[in-house]
């Protein structure tokens, strides 16, 4: 990072999202039994949910032909992932490259991007102004 440059802030959690294999079913248990409401989702080329948890977080329901990311390969937002509000995207970002992380941006066209942790958990980096 330059000296002019800010230092990267996570704000707190976006979404979480978790896999499921039919979102039939997933719809008939997060809005029948749990009561949340649906918002809206673009098109990502693959079948999925997304649900309000309030305060402006979601729950992001994806669904895939198998679960277990091990025997799958996998686009990081394809995979269960935990989303956390960043202010300072590109320096982070590039702080995560120079350390020879891999970083795969996001295909919504949104400011956001996907990395693996150390053990492969995927993590979404979503850029929002600071508060």
């Amino acid at each position: 990072m330059t000296s002019g440059q800010a230092k990267p802030v996570i704000q707190g959690v976006h979404h979480a999202s978790l896999v499921v294999a039919d979102t039939a079913v997933a719809a008939a248990f997060y809005e029948g039994q749990l009561g949340l409401e649906r918002l809206e989702r673009p098109e990502l080329g693959f079948p999925g949910l997304w649900y309000a948890l309030g305060g402006g977080q979601a729950l992001h329901l994806l669904q895939v032909p198998n679960p277990d990311p091990v025997e799958r390969p996998v686009r990081c937002g394809q995979d269960r992932h935990l989303a956390l509000r960043v202010h300072g995207l590109e320096a982070l970002v590039a702080r995560l490259e120079a350390a020879g992380g891999v970083v795969e941006r996001s295909r919504s066209g949104r400011p956001a991007a996907f990395v693996r942790d150390p053990d492969g958990n995927a993590i979404e980096l979503i850029e929002e102004a600071a508060a």
